[in-house]
Formats: structure tokens, C-alpha cells, sequence
């Protein structure tokens, strides 16, 4: 009997670009330069890349970059107000929201170390998805925004908030979700949301040095440190909610899309009604 690896190249998977380079594994979103959101095909791309990666030992570290102008602008907006209107009990809007969980689990707990290399602006969701990668590398030119509350929603996008306090602090955390600020490089990199910072030239060099020195460690060493720290992380957090977020924001957005779905067609005519 053959046992055969899953093709983690396979040209079905169409939001995203895949490239394996012997060990190192390079996800690249926004393939076509058109759109910088975390769509639904990119989240199901990204997901059933990470549960691939399970029967694929030989990859052993994971670069997540974009080809667009920024890394990434947050969750698609659009699509959940699709989902809405086609589904107004709100249940297939949760179903999106649980991808998006679902993802974050996979990339905190693949073995592969996960490395994030990171430009232009990095917003909402797609700040999220960096948080979630064992090493971030930014361009000095970075910036950084959680716009969720700004919104009228809470920042539940894959259970974010709990690796994001654990990353950078509870107090900075909750001043940046709160105000809505924008940050720059820099100061992700005082707060521990950047590892490193490097002119964007010099951005790939600084990823690849990382690189460079990983796969020459023992694979187990890395695997079981990976655990270990993932570990003393849940148990740092306690309580983790991070399961409910989902409905969180499935009900916030049903508030709230819902609101402006109901408003347009107050205001709109009855069909039964003559014009």
C-alpha cells in the first residue's frame, strides 16, 4: 500500500499562493493583487492547507506573507452582510465566524514554527491572523489598527483577544481596542506584537535569517517547545472564552447589519404597492 502526501501545492486552492521550498512552506494571500481581505475562500484555503500540514512532517516551518499592497485590511464585510440576507436567523454568519476560530486554532497549534512576514497595513482580522504566527517580521513602514469597536463590534474575530493579551499586555491591548488608534511599527515592536523590524528591502533577509537557523534545530525540539509555550499560554489566560467569540460577533452583526438591512426597506417601497 502507498502512502502518499497531501499535494499542499494544488492548483484547486486559488485564494491563496503555495510555494514549498524543501522544508519551508510559503502561504502568500492575495494571489491576484486585488483584494487584501480575509475572505471566506482564503480562510478555507488556510484551513485546509494547516490540516494537511498534519501528514506532512517535512515541513517544517511556515512563511505567511501577502502579495498585495498591504498584508492584510480585516475580515470581508460584504460577505457577512451576504450571509445575512441570505440566512436571517444569523446561523451561516456563525458558521463564518467559526472558520475563522477554527483557523487560528490550526495555525497556533500546527507543528511547523509559523513565521509572519508583514507590510503595509495590517488591520483587524488580518492583525489577528499575524498574532496567532510563532515569529512576526514587519517593514518599518507598517501600520497597525483594531478599527472593530470604531465599528460598532467587538473584537471576537477567531478568538483573537486572549493571544493578543497574552502577546502584548492587557493594558496597551485594551487602550489600542478601545481608541481605535493606529500604531505604527515601532511600537508594535515595544509591545511584542513585531519580533523584528527591517527596512521592507531588507524584510525577506530578516525573515530568511530566521529560516536559516530553524531547520538547522531538532525538529522535535522545536515541535515540543511549540507545545510547551502554547501550554503556559492557555493556562496564562485561565479562562479562555475565546470559543464564544464566534456568537459574539454573529449577534453584534446581526445587530448591526441587520439594522441597516431593516432601515433600507423601511424606506423602500412595498412590492405589493403602486409606485
Amino acid at each position: 500500500m502507498t502512502d502518499t502526501k497531501p499535494t499542499l501545492t494544488a492548483p484547486s486552492r486559488r485564494a491563496v499562493a503555495v510555494q514549498q521550498d524543501g522544508p519551508v512552506l510559503r502561504i502568500r494571500l492575495n494571489p491576484w493583487e486585488q483584494d487584501d481581505t480575509l475572505s471566506i475562500a482564503v480562510i478555507d484555503d488556510l484551513i485546509a492547507l494547516l490540516e494537511d500540514l498534519h501528514e506532512r512532517p517535512d515541513v517544517r516551518i511556515l512563511h505567511l506573507s501577502s502579495l498585495g499592497k498591504d498584508f492584510c485590511l480585516g475580515a470581508d464585510r460584504d460577505e457577512y452582510q451576504a450571509a445575512l440576507t441570505a440566512d436571517p436567523t444569523g446561523a451561516a454568519l456563525r458558521r463564518i465566524a467559526d472558520k475563522a476560530y477554527r483557523l487560528c486554532q490550526a495555525l497556533e497549534t500546527t507543528h511547523a514554527v509559523t513565521i509572519a512576514r508583514l507590510h503595509g497595513k495590517v488591520t483587524g482580522a488580518g492583525l489577528a491572523l499575524a498574532s496567532f504566527c510563532d515569529l512576526r517580521a514587519g517593514a518599518d513602514t507598517c501600520s497597525f489598527r483594531m478599527p472593530e469597536v470604531g465599528l460598532g463590534l467587538p473584537p471576537a474575530w477567531g478568538g483573537a483577544m486572549g493571544r493578543l493579551v497574552s502577546e502584548a499586555g492587557a493594558a496597551r491591548i485594551r487602550e489600542l481596542m478601545l481608541t481605535c488608534d493606529t500604531f505604527d511599527a515601532p511600537t508594535a515592536h515595544r509591545l511584542g506584537l513585531l519580533h523584528k523590524v527591517a527596512p521592507l528591502d531588507q524584510l525577506d533577509k530578516a525573515v530568511d535569517t530566521w529560516t536559516r537557523l530553524l531547520v538547522r534545530r531538532s525538529s522535535e525540539a522545536l515541535i515540543l517547545t511549540k507545545r510547551m509555550l502554547a501550554g503556559y499560554m492557555r493556562a496564562d489566560r485561565n479562562a479562555d472564552v475565546a470559543q464564544l467569540d464566534s456568537h459574539l460577533l454573529t449577534a453584534q452583526l446581526h445587530q448591526s447589519l441587520g439594522h441597516s438591512t431593516d432601515s433600507s426597506q423601511k424606506h423602500a417601497p412595498h412590492p405589493g404597492t403602486a409606485r
